[in-house]
């Protein structure tokens, strides 16, 4: 035999060993975390004793001495607080809407969005003027002034991955308020970006063109949705809509961040998280308490199989995701000043559903390399791998310094039932779904952690 066929079979059996090696360690990461694990226990903690964790709400502070200790009590060799000034917008109040129509009152199930003004007290009273997309609302525009918009926009139901129907959905809750408000609106409601079928109204953050007026703005549930729709195709329907929304100055808040100190590369970082705050409606257990978990639980898992990892790993519980993005704009600030090498970034922000595996934002190469790992992961349900979709929180330090970054990918079907909507509890959140969704992230990370890429 040649000697280079000698080398490719020794090469085979060498690369044979370290993956029942590994295959072996992935195991013993996930026994762990199956017999012994504290995620749901952890989330039980985070969404009971503390509930929904708008920036700058006491339950924001509550979230935060909770993640300290959490992390300490995990395993963490230090933990410590990063301060970044986050916005304080506050509910107010309930949100009301009423239509009255030739029939008589109806009240509809509305939350107004996030960040959005109040009406004051008086509350705003017009004509509901449906609009079915942006383009139908500037063919409509000099029906506009006076009226409150009903953006009619309905997820795409036909997308397999139901992302890409919020990623479609969302500018109307973002730019919707404002769009209406340049052609004289005095109020939105925007059909509720989920395709449940329940009544919930699901909120999230809009942003306005300071160019307009700040309207009031609200999402209503699906149902009334349908109703309101069916309702202004056959006669005029007035609406008498009440909001509370307002914003106090920016105030501290923190990312919570717990290390791992790598025995040779110490210096250079793997950042595993997830976003600590949610909205108010509910208890953020999906979004993004179950991140938030299976972050804490690979450190509390790596601490008790003895695990020493060859690179620093932070474990991150961002602050402001959902309305600002400061937490995860600040580590990546912090980041770049102390010249940080950062060689891995992995997030969790899409549920505590089944894994299905993970989107990869890296070069080519990378990806083939971690397409070598797929039957490590798949057993975990995390083979399937994918070019793009990190996360929001490990985006701009992973955009700054220009290094791999990952999203974990949780079965997308349920997770819009759900999201930032009054029934995101923990009764939701299936254990061993969460449990295993940790144990892929925890593989992952192991991987990177030995090999690198």
């Amino acid at each position: 035999m040649k000697k280079t066929g000698l080398l490719f079979l020794l090469l085979a059996s060498l690369t044979a060993v370290a993956q029942n090696e590994d295959a072996a360690f992935i195991k013993r990461i996930s026994d762990e975390v199956f017999n012994n694990g504290k995620a749901y226990d952890n989330l039980r903690e985070l969404t009971k004793n503390i509930g929904g964790r708008l920036a700058g709400s006491p339950q924001m502070y509550k979230a935060e001495a909770w993640g300290q200790a959490t992390l300490k009590k995990s395993g963490a060799d230090k933990v410590w607080l990063q301060e970044c000034m986050v916005p304080h917008w506050v509910r107010g109040g309930k949100d009301v809407a009423v239509a009255n129509y030739k029939g008589g009152k109806k009240p509809l199930d509305v939350l107004a969005l996030g960040n959005s003004m109040g009406s004051g007290p008086k509350g705003v009273q017009a004509e509901v003027l449906k609009v079915n997309s942006f383009d139908d609302l500037e063919a409509k525009k000099d029906q506009v002034k006076g009226k409150i918009v009903f953006y009619n926009y309905k997820f795409i139901n036909s997308n397999v991955n139901t992302f890409e129907s919020y990623g479609d959905a969302g500018k109307y809750r973002g730019a919707g308020p404002s769009r209406a408000a340049k052609y004289g609106a005095v109020g939105v409601v925007v059909r509720s970006m989920s395709h449940s079928v329940d009544n919930n109204p699901h909120t999230g953050a809009t942003r306005y063109d300071t160019a307009y007026a700040k309207i009031p703005a609200v999402a209503v549930g699906l149902r009334d949705a349908d109703w309101l729709n069916d309702l202004t195709d056959k006669e005029t329907v007035k609406l008498n809509m009440v909001t509370n929304g307002k914003f106090f100055p920016d105030t501290p808040g923190h990312n919570v961040i717990g290390e791992l100190t790598g025995s040779e590369f110490p210096d250079q970082y793997i950042t595993i998280g997830g976003h600590l705050d949610s909205w108010d409606p509910a208890e953020g257990a999906h979004d993004d308490g179950a991140g938030i978990v299976q972050t804490i639980e690979i450190l509390r898992a790596f601490k008790a199989l003895g695990y020493t990892p060859k690179h620093t790993i932070r474990f991150v519980l961002f602050a402001n995701e959902e309305n600002g993005l400061r937490g995860g704009t600040k580590y990546g600030e912090e980041a770049v000043a102390k010249k940080e090498k950062h060689v891995f970034a992995l997030e969790s922000d899409a549920g505590g559903f089944t894994p299905r595996g993970f989107g990869l934002e890296m070069n080519d190469e990378q990806i083939a390399k971690v397409k070598k790992w797929q039957p490590l992961l798949e057993p975990y349900g995390a083979g399937r791998l994918e070019k793009g979709g990190d996360g929001a929180d490990i985006g701009p330090v992973a955009d700054a310094l220009k290094f791999p970054s990952a999203g974990l990918n949780p079965d997308s079907q349920r997770y819009f039932d759900y999201h930032h909507a009054r029934n995101d509890v923990l009764e939701n959140v299936n254990k061993r779904e969460l449990e295993l969704g940790a144990v892929a992230m925890a593989a992952l990370v192991y991987l990177v952690d030995k090999y690198g890429l």
